[in-house]
């Protein structure tokens, strides 16, 4: 993979990842009931799902990675417009992941185990990160190179991009929810994250087949 495939790749993943969804509303609800210590263990599950999915997208790469180039332009096109359109979600929403307010105190201990198994079952269902691999990620996969390295590096990179974004939330609910939680704040926050995924869309029309 080129230097400007690679440094897509991390930025298209950092601001999925960025993106308020359900891995990160677990984890901010985790921090603030149990603590940031044990969002670890939901966060771990998280990233496990993530490599299932990918896992499960890599099964179906066999013919993708000899497709013709109107194909691989086709898919290109589907991905670039899937980031588009997260931006346009995200830019017209009006509402955001700090409206609701946090609890003042901590509820009742939950096992690490539990906590694991609930990270795991939201990725695993999560349409975004399910989405992110079928549609994006075999543009990034070279067919005269092995597989299996690519595999590791290009998912081990997406879910260090989650555990990150997992961490700036929980800091960002624990610190700043009241000052993110006005409405004008909100709306930049969306309209910034969505005009990211917008200009992010549009770069990855730019790139060329690996065949």
């Amino acid at each position: 993979m080129t230097t400007s495939a690679w440094l897509l790749f991390i930025t298209i993943s950092l601001v999925t990842a960025l993106s308020p969804g359900p891995g990160i509303l677990l984890a901010v609800s985790n921090a603030v009931a149990w603590g940031p210590r044990k969002t670890l263990w939901s966060s771990g599950g998280n990233v496990l799902g993530v490599f299932s999915v990918s896992a499960a997208a890599m099964a179906g790469l066999g013919t993708l990675l000899h497709t013709s180039a109107w194909l691989f332009a086709v898919l290109k096109a589907v991905g670039a417009v899937y980031l588009v359109y997260l931006g346009w979600r995200q830019w017209t929403s009006k509402t955001s992941m700090f409206d609701a307010p946090l609890p003042e105190q901590s509820q009742p201990g939950k096992s690490n185990a539990a906590l694991f198994r609930q990270g795991l079952l939201v990725a695993l269902t999560n349409p975004k990160s399910i989405l992110f691999f079928t549609a994006l990620f075999p543009q990034f996969i070279h067919p005269e190179a092995p597989v299996l390295p690519q595999f590791m590096a290009l998912t081990s990179a997406f879910a260090a991009c989650v555990l990150s974004s997992h961490m700036v939330y929980v800091l960002l609910a624990r610190h700043t929810h009241r000052w993110f939680g006005t409405p004008r704040r909100a709306r930049v926050f969306n309209r910034i994250c969505g005009g990211a995924f917008g200009l992010l869309g549009l770069s990855l029309l730019r790139l060329k087949s690996p065949s």
